[in-house]
């Protein structure tokens, strides 16, 4: 048996196909999870970052910029290191769950808070870019209603701010995937945390008694073609969404008054003509 079938004939066992396929379970749970998190942690700071302007909320603003600006212009695998020393744990996370040990379970939870923190930062930018398309004069129409300016975010700014965004949204979700990939630092429940563990006992698997090259790239093939199917099909759900939006407002597009004006002399002149004639 050469090298290269050695490394193949582990992707013919299924104890090692179930552990990857485990790995890219808790990957989507992980990086789901953490943009789930992140969207209302980031909604709540574009709110305050656009709306807290005055003197009794500007603190709130000033917060609001350093925490975008300091996670956004940060290394994801320094908040990681950062939180797995400083990081507390709730008690839940002490007991075995996962089939992990207690002590993993707290590195995993750690890493995740990272990937919360740091995410949130990014798509707070991404909120407040949709908070921004939204007209000034809807925040007006409201308060002339009577609305209270929670009511105004809750049923007129935030739905329009989250259908405008969602495809941005979804782009973000793709780079949480990958951005899970650096978990495998300090956690072994993700994608490539499993791949480098079956890597590590990939003498116990090929036949060879020796880890081989082969090894490398075979199991970190694989997880890069995993990588590539989950983030290819949302990237192609993403386009598919843009070039929707793009079709509704190419077909909603309002006439340009220059050509209502044409139009108007047009008929006006249609009408004089004829006018004329039964004249």
């Amino acid at each position: 048996m050469n090298t290269l079938d050695g490394s193949l004939s582990m992707l013919r066992n299924p104890a090692i196909i179930k552990f990857i396929l485990q790995g890219v379970l808790f990957t989507l749970i992980i990086s789901v999870a953490a943009v789930l998190f992140s969207i209302a942690i980031g909604t709540v700071l574009a709110l305050m970052r656009n709306y807290c302007s005055g003197r009794r909320t500007g603190i709130l603003k000033a917060v609001s910029v350093i925490y975008i600006e300091m996670f956004r212009n940060t290394p994801l695998l320094f908040w990681i290191f950062i939180c797995v020393v400083f990081c507390p744990t709730p008690g839940f996370v002490d007991s075995q769950m996962f089939g992990l040990s207690s002590v993993n379970n707290k590195l995993l939870f750690k890493a995740a808070v990272a990937l919360i923190l740091y995410t949130s930062g990014v798509i707070a930018e991404i909120v407040r870019g949709g908070l921004n398309s939204v007209a000034h004069g809807q925040i007006e129409a409201g308060q002339s209603q009577g609305f209270s300016m929670l009511q105004i975010m809750w049923y007129i700014v935030l739905p329009q701010t989250f259908r405008a965004i969602v495809p941005t949204l979804l782009s973000q979700v793709i780079t949480t995937i990958k951005d899970s990939s650096f978990l495998a630092n300090v956690a072994v429940i993700e994608l490539m945390a499993r791949t480098k563990q079956v890597l590590s006992a990939a003498n116990r698997y090929n036949g060879l008694n020796s880890i081989n090259v082969s090894d490398v790239f075979v199991l970190f093939g694989l997880a890069a073609a995993i990588y590539f199917v989950i983030n290819f099909s949302l990237s192609m759900t993403v386009r598919n969404m843009q070039k929707r939006t793009m079709t509704v407002k190419v077909t909603r597009s309002p006439v340009s008054k220059e050509k209502k004006l044409a139009e108007a002399e047009c008929d006006d002149g249609n009408i004089g003509e004829v006018g004329s004639v039964f004249d």
